[in-house]
């Protein structure tokens, strides 16, 4: 089974052998992001070990939302011992998000 993930933008992508489901999960990406897979998978009865294959849309996007999916896929990857590719296709070790700039860092408030 395929899983695709897009956590680039605010409304989050995850796509399970072409059934898409999409949410917002404001600022509980990192809490609810794997549960939410989790729940998505035991709807089509299916569990994690059933992933055969994962794609990320690795970016430009959302600085904090790119490492949080891609901490959430190389990880799976790498524990499921499955192929990870990124949006392009290329199938990678692990997906180094590309933020399409560089980080825009403030000067400290005091």
């Amino acid at each position: 089974m395929k899983l695709y993930l897009d956590t680039s933008t605010p409304e989050t992508i995850l796509r399970i052998d072409g059934t898409e489901y999409r949410y917002n999960f404001d600022r509980d990406l990192a809490e609810k992001l794997l549960e939410f897979i989790h729940e998505k998978l035991q709807e089509h009865g299916k569990d994690f070990n059933d992933i055969t294959e994962i794609t990320f849309m690795s970016g430009p996007g959302s600085f904090t939302g790119l490492r949080i999916g891609a901490a959430i896929v190389n990880t799976l990857a790498s524990e499921l011992d499955i192929p990870l590719l990124n949006h392009h296709g290329q199938k990678l070790p692990i997906i180094i998000p590309e933020y399409g700039r560089g980080a825009n860092i403030s000067r400290p408030v005091k």
